[in-house]
């Protein structure tokens, strides 16, 4: 069976540069009658809820979207900011027939995107996605003027998701005499962040919070994590809090500035769930770190990988019905608390664990061990990545270091999709081993032609 070639759904939405396909005012217009028409079947009215996060493309791109789904029949109900997870949250509480973020995530400021969720606040199935890119490929027809969607703003769009994130801890829980430093990237969660955490009791200090439609993500968030380690030394936190532009991953640092990814988060709350009934087990991704399989193991917690990217994780922790997993990144699932990752509600759940067991972050986090990692992309000439990790040469060099490094240590190869990279990581024990094995490695892909 062949499978469908998307041109426009990538690994989590439409995303690309503003003004080039396909995030073009044309196209997105396109794609929410597309999705309307997709999305809205079945209702008698659909509704969708609209968010985004702080980019100033963000208006032009809501506008494009609006009159799209409206072509097709379609309510709308606009949030203005808000994070990617508290659109899934509102989709579900709304009884909307769908929710659509506007955002590209940790990306600057002149990257967008589109992304979608269903009825039940989860990412789209292939199915779905391949039945909004044949519309795409259609000439757009508008319903009867009787017919058009209605647009609305949801004033209290901030509000509820508060209310949601609060009501993931027990209803007497406080965060009364925790220092919190915060960084919002001057995203999406520039808001509701400082609100719920205030709200709970804690003292709060925040960077990223005054976004202008064009720093999100610049020097701030969660892929500038020095920035949250410098402000918990700077104001004697007890704990730092960074979020990406669409608040749907979290780094953490401790009282001290160490940092905290999505591993160690992955294997504080593993510890802490392992005794509660039916807890189940762990999904990590193929490049979460091999120290949090080892600590779950030793703990009598199962631990599996999927391939990389939430929404594997997210089919994963579903196929077998358990309840966490994530990825090295901070996309942290928790689906007792959330349909999707959420990083607001990750970083809660570890302040219960703070608060519960009366252990600051750095001790809750000692019991892992961060083993060596090394990360090579290896740039090919017109070659398919596909191809070329299955060339014997490359089998060989991957066995002989696999026999290496044995069962404490790992090597994946992870061709792209979407251009001509190998990625090659090697994991292990010792540090120079583990350098010597990756170099090996993209040694042998790099000077191969087929």
């Amino acid at each position: 069976m062949t499978k469908y070639a998307k041109k426009y759904f990538g690994t989590d939405g439409v995303r690309g540069e503003v003004g080039r396909s396909p995030v073009t005012p044309t196209e997105v217009l396109q794609l929410g009658w597309a999705a309307g028409r997709v999305l809205g079947a079945g209702h008698a009215r659909g509704r969708v809820i609209i968010g985004k996060d702080t980019r100033i493309s963000g208006y032009l791109l809501e506008s494009a979207l609006e009159a799209g789904l409206s072509a097709a029949g379609v309510d709308i109900a606009l949030t203005g900011p808000l994070p990617t997870p508290g659109i899934a949250h509102l989709t579900r509480q709304v009884g909307a027939c769908a929710g659509v973020v506007i955002s590209a995530s940790h990306n600057p400021y002149h990257d967008n995107g589109i992304k979608f969720f269903s009825a039940e606040g989860r990412k789209l199935n292939d199915e779905t996605e391949n039945a909004i890119e044949v519309l795409m490929g259609q000439s757009m027809v508008t319903v009867g003027a009787e017919a058009l969607g209605k647009a609305e703003r949801l004033i209290d769009a901030v509000p509820r998701y508060a209310e949601h994130c609060r009501n993931t801890l027990p209803p007497s829980f406080r965060l009364d005499g925790l220092k919190i430093a915060v960084d919002c990237a001057n995203g999406a969660a520039y808001q509701v962040a400082p609100l719920v955490l205030r709200e709970l009791g804690a003292e709060v200090c925040c960077i990223g919070v005054e976004p202008d439609g064009f720093n999100i993500n610049r020097g701030v968030g969660s892929t500038y994590p020095e920035r949250i380690s410098a402000l918990v030394r700077e104001t004697h936190a007890d704990i730092g809090i960074a979020f990406d532009g669409d608040a749907d991953r979290v780094v953490l640092a401790d009282s001290s500035g160490s940092l905290v990814n999505g591993d160690g988060i992955l294997f504080l709350l593993s510890q802490y769930l392992k005794k509660r009934e039916g807890f189940g087990g762990v999904v990590g991704t193929l490049m979460t770190n091999l120290g949090v399989e080892i600590a779950c193991k030793a703990g009598g917690i199962e631990f599996v990988r999927a391939k990389v990217g939430d929404r594997h994780v997210l089919e994963e922790l579903v196929s077998r019905n358990w309840i966490l997993g994530g990825e090295t990144s901070g996309h942290i699932l928790c689906l007792d608390r959330s349909t999707t990752g959420d990083g607001l509600v990750a970083a809660l759940a570890v302040l219960e664990v703070i608060q519960t067991t009366q252990n600051p972050l750095s001790e809750l986090v000692s019991g892992l061990t961060i083993y060596p990692q090394q990360l090579i992309n290896v740039q090919l000439d017109e070659v398919m990545p596909g191809d070329i990790v299955n060339h014997p040469a490359v089998i060989d060099q991957v066995r002989a270091s696999e026999q290496t490094l044995g069962d404490r240590g790992r090597v994946v190869l992870r061709p792209s999709g979407t251009e001509p990279v190998v990625r090659v990581m090697v994991e292990g024990v010792d540090a120079k081993l583990v350098d010597h094995h990756a170099k090996s490695i993209a040694d042998v892909i790099s000077t191969l032609t087929l």
